[in-house]
């Protein structure tokens, strides 16, 4: 067997990654800046994006950077590399924390001059980082304080311990979601995941706004998890849910709408129990009642009331095509006049939010920002929307 040449910087990254998983997560930014200094890089800052990704927050110090106003946030929004010039004449550039397709935050590597073999190191730390940040951050309060800006209630503890990624996906589709008001959920929760063929989701809103509709939101979303594991088609997933309710909280319901996304095909079928409709996104503009469908009970409420099956729909999806799901909460807060701000201005502020082809997950971190500016930063209820978009690639050759 013949070894190919190894460099210097391969040996380092190599090493790197050998001790990144068994370094502290608060000892992880002394070992990075050690390394870097090693592979000829300047110092490294590794910020943390806040749980509504309005501020990048350093692993050590306190400056924080604003998404929407900073080189560095410029590179979250559109995961792509940004320079910024120091008054010292030296670089800095900023590359996206990306694990999978979920955004964690940024690095920021000073470099007095950015060639060929510089960008890729930056781009291995970048990528080493994401993971070590993944693994990590499931067992160490440090990087989910980072990521916190004020205090969070009971009730959103328990959801947000169980939620996914915000994002998840693969070439050919992608789901992306977000929940206010971030530090005081309610019963409000969803949950996606991909197989090997499909991209299954569902978004849950169950009735009140205390620790039981968490609890009923935790319980349904559970009976979906052990359902989709067994391999259960929607009908069977959802009846899972109605009676895991029926036993454990017979005076809890949430409504509610689970789906799965063939990957290959495009086809998108769906249950919807009582839940708004989800709408369709087709070349940057909401097809109207696209998917407007008879609904079922809301969960919890047994199939024997009314001694039929669950109904599924199904449609076929064109590539480019988005679906968006969303809970009342959307739609129904309140306006500075007391009006509800409604599915029309929705449906107007999903347009501005998508028109300028923005990848998903920006383009619904911008939506539900415009939905908590119009409520002056402040909803009364849980706000949850979750955004699947299919974008069908073609054969290899």
């Amino acid at each position: 067997m013949t070894r190919s040449p190894t460099s210097d910087g391969e040996r380092l990254l190599h090493g790197f990654l050998a001790q990144v998983h068994a370094t502290a997560p608060t000892n992880l930014p002394g070992l990075v800046n050690r390394y870097a200094g090693l592979l000829g890089l300047g110092r490294v800052e590794i910020y943390l994006v806040d749980l509504q990704q309005q501020r990048l927050t350093p692993l050590s110090g306190e400056a924080q950077l604003r998404v929407d106003a900073s080189l560095a946030g410029a590179a979250f929004r559109s995961l792509a590399l940004r320079i910024e010039t120091t008054d010292t004449d030296t670089l800095i550039a900023w590359l996206p924390l990306v694990d999978g397709v979920e955004r964690l935050g940024v690095i920021g590597v000073q470099v007095d001059a950015l060639d060929r073999t510089r960008l890729e190191r930056c781009n291995s730390l970048a990528s080493i980082l994401a993971m070590a940040i993944t693994s990590k951050r499931a067992f160490s309060d440090r990087f989910v304080q980072r990521a916190r800006t004020e205090t969070m209630t009971l009730p959103a503890e328990m959801v947000r311990a169980l939620l996914p990624p915000r994002a998840v996906g693969e070439d050919r589709a992608l789901s992306t979601a977000v929940l206010e008001p971030a530090y005081e959920l309610g019963g409000d929760a969803f949950d996606h995941s991909l197989t090997e063929s499909t991209l299954h989701a569902v978004i849950l809103d169950a009735m009140g706004h205390n620790l039981a509709s968490g609890m009923t939101s935790a319980i349904a979303m559970a009976g979906c998890r052990s359902a989709r594991r067994k391999g259960s088609g929607l009908r069977e997933l959802v009846k899972t849910v109605d009676d895991v309710l029926a036993e454990w909280l017979p005076d809890q319901f949430c409504t509610g709408i689970a789906l799965q996304l063939d990957m290959s095909s495009g086809v998108l079928s769906w249950i919807n129990c009582g839940h708004p409709p989800p709408l369709l996104i087709r070349d940057q503009r909401v097809l109207d009642n696209a998917l407007d469908r008879p609904s079922e009970p809301p969960m919890g409420t047994p199939g024997t009331i009314s001694g039929t099956e669950r109904m599924v729909h199904e449609v076929p999806l064109r590539p480019g095509d988005r679906i968006l799901l969303y809970t009342d909460g959307v739609t129904e807060a309140r306006m500075a006049d007391g009006t509800q701000f409604g599915l029309n201005r929705f449906t107007a502020s999903v347009i501005r939010a998508t028109a300028v082809g923005e990848p998903a997950s920006e383009a619904l971190r911008q939506l539900i920002h415009s939905i908590r500016e119009s409520q002056h930063d402040r909803l009364s209820d849980d706000a949850t929307i979750l955004m699947l978009e299919w974008r069908q690639t073609p054969p290899a050759g």
